[in-house]
């Protein structure tokens, strides 16, 4: 295994951790619990530094293990949705930071890229498992799910990730 593969095993690892770990923290503070969107953030980040493998890896797997180790999120339909919203920001994170040239600005258009795909994405899983309950799925639900009672995740992510990302490729450590 190259050295390079290794390294982002681990760092892949600590993602997947920081995603157990984030919503149980922010989860302590009642006016803020889920909507800061926790598990997202490692997510996203995985995807920048590790790449597109990886942090599809990562975002995949962490919902679906939160839900077997924390019971939250519930399995079905919220885990596996987001294992695939999740899926995707790792992902599309990594593939456009991959095409896109290294300047702050593309650290944004990427991440705003991911998040609008991502949730694409959650829709379409939705759509699936809700369906095969016979549960109704609106356009108006998802807009509320994944945009307006986001909002504060969303402001959150657009504001740390890229000065992390940023900092992350000044210090060249990716």
């Amino acid at each position: 295994m190259k050295k390079n593969s290794i390294k982002n095993l681990v760092l892949a690892g600590l993602f997947v951790a920081l995603g157990l770990i984030l919503p149980s923290l922010t989860g302590r503070i009642p006016a803020l619990g889920q909507k800061v969107l926790p598990m997202h953030i490692p997510v996203l980040i995985s995807g920048f530094v590790c790449g597109w493998p990886y942090g599809l890896m990562v975002g995949f797997v962490t919902p679906l293990l939160a839900s077997v180790i924390n019971g939250m999120p519930p399995m079905f339909p919220v885990a596996i949705a987001m294992a695939f919203e999740l899926g995707a920001y790792g992902l599309l994170t990594g593939l456009f930071y991959k095409l896109f040239p290294k300047k702050p600005v593309f650290t944004y258009l990427t991440l705003i890229l991911a998040m609008l795909g991502g949730r694409v994405i959650l829709g379409i899983a939705n759509v699936i498992l809700l369906g095969l309950n016979n549960a109704p799925y609106t356009f108006e639900m998802f807009i509320a799910g994944a945009f307006t009672n986001a909002i504060i995740g969303i402001i959150i992510q657009i504001i740390i990730i890229p000065i992390l990302i940023n900092a992350l490729q000044k210090a060249r450590l990716i």
